[in-house]
């Protein structure tokens, strides 16, 4: 059975308005798919995703078909642009609402993230990529992803300067080469988690 990876672009502009968000994420995508991976993604301001940390927030919450999709893939790929050297509004608000697994621990011990593979992808044209990343991987973690080794790719351009990674001519060396570590990792890393899954947690 193949594995499979969902994208979540969190940039701030809806479709289908061009987003270098999405063009770094389309190429991760790409990158995993070369690895016979079975990849999908959705622009999260295109869905009305409410405010909280429940699973379902009821009143046309979009939250829950997403969710579905992530817990359906064995690699999750969050991508936020930069600003103001944070990840995005949106992005903050999918951490927010993953927080719901942290109380869904089964009857093992075990969180439904368990066994899954989440990778981070940042672009901007300002600093703070790493800081992003940062942020996101502890999310990401806390409620129950495996991050792998190298498990992100980002572009920042000059800072101050108005050139959007989707103004570029080519992608530069340094992102693509990062970026196809990221997909190589990921793959293995989830192929691992599927054929040796977690074991329940032993208690004290």
């Amino acid at each position: 059975m193949s594995l499979s990876a969902f994208g979540l672009n969190c940039t701030l502009t809806p479709s289908p308005s061009p987003s270098s968000t999405q063009l770094l994420l389309d190429q991760v995508l790409a990158a995993l798919a070369r690895h016979g991976i079975t990849v999908d993604s959705t622009r999260v301001v295109d869905h009305d995703v409410k405010p909280g940390v429940r699973a379902d927030e009821g009143d046309g919450d979009a939250w829950p078909r997403i969710r579905q999709r992530i817990l359906d893939a064995n690699i999750l790929v969050v991508a936020t642009p930069v600003w103001l050297g944070q990840p995005s509004s949106v992005a903050k608000r999918v951490l927010e609402r993953l927080n719901a697994f942290l109380g869904e621990i089964d009857e093992d011990g075990c969180n439904p993230t368990f066994g899954r593979v989440a990778t981070v992808a940042v672009v901007g044209n300002e600093d703070g990529a790493h800081h992003v990343i940062a942020e996101l991987y502890q999310g990401l973690a806390d409620v129950g992803f495996t991050l792998p080794a190298a498990g992100a790719t980002y572009w920042v351009g000059e800072a101050m300067q108005k050139t959007d990674y989707k103004d570029l001519a080519e992608t530069p060396e340094k992102t693509a080469s990062t970026t196809a570590t990221l997909a190589s990792n990921a793959a293995h890393l989830a192929r691992l988690l599927r054929e040796r899954p977690y074991p329940p947690p032993k208690p004290g």
